[in-house]
């Protein structure tokens, strides 16, 4: 089975897969809060999305388990993202990415080295996510192309590069 297989349910509790929320390009992942000290970078996402809108998705996988700072409803995560950032891209129900909950779309994204230093820990190795707004590259068939740390914003030139290359 494919990551893009994977059944995840959309922020208003839809049914649907990886592949659906992504729409069959490749996809940056970003496990979001509304309640974090990296939130702004929704600002950064919401214009990554814009300025790829035909060749790339992002998608935001919502999760509190980082110091509780997504403890919304799913109405609640909608209504911020859109009035706060302008959000327009794909937001998927809110998951966990650690531990024994991980949803399955994180069992292989955590498998993947950083691209980056790594943002809190340097040079980290693979494995659970480090904190809200990890991001992960992912191209077109599925395949985990680069991981970015929490703190690479959406603007970050590496993060930009390794996104220009996805979309070729």
């Amino acid at each position: 089975m494919s990551l893009l297989d994977t059944p995840i349910a959309r922020l208003d509790g839809t049914p649907a897969t990886l592949g659906e929320l992504t729409g069959g390009r490749p996809a940056l992942l970003v496990n979001v809060a509304s309640k974090c000290g990296l939130t702004p970078q929704y600002e950064g996402l919401e214009q990554l999305a814009e300025a790829y809108a035909d060749q790339l998705t992002v998608v935001g996988l919502p999760c509190n388990q980082f110091g509780e700072q997504e403890p919304g409803s799913s109405e609640e995560i909608a209504t911020f993202c859109s009035a706060t950032y302008g959000v327009t891209f794909p937001m998927s129900e809110k998951i966990e990415v650690n531990g024994p909950g991980r949803h399955a779309v994180y069992d292989e994204l955590v498998t993947a080295p950083y691209a980056d230093e790594g943002g809190f820990k340097k040079n980290p190795e693979p494995g659970d996510v480090q904190w809200n707004f990890e991001k992960f590259l992912v191209g077109a068939d599925g395949t985990v192309l680069a991981r970015f740390a929490p703190t690479t914003t959406p603007d970050d030139p590496a993060l930009v590069a390794a996104v220009q290359g996805a979309v070729g």
